[in-house]
């Protein structure tokens, strides 16, 4: 709705939602751009250009005339540009697209991928392959991305049991583990095939408790490296025939799980401020804590300041030893990329601090810091590269790393460390 107000113009949509934000008492000084709803890459390139020049400019108030000088001056806007996210397929996420990507600023990608089934793909026209699939995660990761997968179980002719089987191999499998998910169970919308098929009785929703119960056994498999961003798709319930009857699908699920004993231990779930405000505790003993596994293969290393004992996440960082097929040129040799730093809980404005909160005390330094330390003495890393948010520029040149193509990054050596 906002959008159609703004007949569609993305400076005005922007300008828009961030005075409402400021109205409502919300600090604005850190934005993050989601764009989403379609494949934006297959737009064609002046579009593109033109959209993204205009959110960078209706931060910065500049009127640029490409997206090279909307980025430079969103670099030093007052309200930061911390990070856009874009929505893609497989097809829309070759190297060229990661290329023009990383030009608007971009850090997290969101692949719609839905089975890790090969039936599946073909059954519902996807239009490429699972192969493609794990093909785009390894480029993605390469280039230093953040990867989140939209799945979507309860598709026909896959049962309960498939649907089991796909979320395991889903975080077990090295080709897939994303690093988020979006979990969007099937819902039958009128003027769609999937309408047809249920309305002539040839597909059938599960059942509300059947579905609660699934996605309870999901989240239990998501390891604490993965982020579950959504668990339902946001549609008026009016427009579903047959699909997810809870608004709230994620609580019930949580509920089931705690009936059944299970504990979610997803990014989400953990993190500081989601515990504070749900569960009114704050961590009380905070140590380093070092999660590695190999995906899409490269070496993954998952660092994080957390209270084990309550099993509360304050801040993460994702750094990778990426493959020997690499494509940027940043990063071919001996390099290491830090694909997300993140501190949680209540925001806080640029430059200030807040004893009783838990970002810019520290804790994204010290991540940083040892996530160097790995990639000089273990990974053999001469070079640490950073994908950076557009607005987070100075934080990293304050840390010594300086601007490296749409990177941040810092040569390695021994001097760096004191041993």
């Amino acid at each position: 709705m906002r959008a159609i107000r703004a007949r569609y113009d993305p400076y005005l949509q922007t300008r828009g939602r961030v005075s409402q934000l400021m109205q409502l008492g919300h600090s604005i000084d850190k934005v993050e751009f989601i764009v989403m709803g379609g494949t934006f890459m297959s737009l064609p390139e002046d579009y593109r250009d033109y959209f993204i020049r205009n959110l960078h400019d209706a931060l910065s108030g500049h009127t640029s005339c490409n997206v090279k000088e909307a980025v430079a001056y969103s670099e030093r806007s007052k309200i930061k540009c911390i990070g856009i996210t874009i929505e893609t397929r497989p097809d829309y996420c070759l190297p060229r697209h990661l290329d023009d990507m990383l030009l608007y600023g971009c850090t997290r990608l969101e692949i719609g991928v839905q089975s890790t089934y090969e039936d599946v793909a073909r059954d519902t026209n996807r239009g490429h392959t699972v192969k493609a699939v794990c093909e785009t995660f390894h480029m993605a990761k390469d280039t230093g991305y953040k990867v989140v997968i939209h799945m979507m179980p309860d598709l026909p002719n896959v049962g309960l049991e498939r649907d089991i089987e796909q979320f395991v191999e889903l975080f077990e499998n090295p080709d897939f583990r994303p690093d988020g998910l979006k979990l969007y169970p099937t819902l039958v919308i009128r003027g769609t095939g999937l309408y047809e098929l249920w309305r002539s009785g040839r597909y059938k929703s599960y059942p509300p408790s059947v579905l609660v119960n699934l996605v309870a056994r999901i989240l239990a498999l998501v390891p604490p490296w993965t982020r579950v961003y959504r668990v339902q798709r946001d549609i008026p319930m009016p427009l579903v025939s047959s699909g997810v009857e809870h608004g709230n699908l994620r609580e019930h699920a949580l509920a089931h799980m705690k009936q059944l004993g299970l504990a979610c231990r997803d990014v989400r779930t953990r993190e500081v401020g989601i515990q504070e405000i749900h569960n009114k505790i704050r961590p009380y003993d905070v140590e380093l804590i070092r999660r590695d596994y190999v995906a899409n293969g490269g070496w993954e290393t998952f660092l994080s300041y957390e209270d084990p004992d309550q099993d509360i996440l304050v801040g993460l960082l994702r750094l990778r030893k990426i493959s020997n097929k690499a494509h940027r040129s940043e990063l071919k040799g001996k390099a290491s990329v830090v694909r997300e730093l993140h501190v949680y809980g209540s925001v806080v404005s640029v430059s200030e601090r807040d004893p009783c909160k838990f970002q810019h005390q520290g804790f994204g330094q010290l991540l940083m810091e040892e996530a160097a330390r790995i990639a000089y003495f273990e990974h053999g890393s001469e070079k640490i590269v950073v994908i950076s948010g557009v607005g987070t520029r100075d934080y990293y040149r304050k840390l010594g790393y300086e601007l490296d193509g749409p990177y941040m990054s810092k040569t390695l050596s021994a001097e760096d460390f004191e041993l």
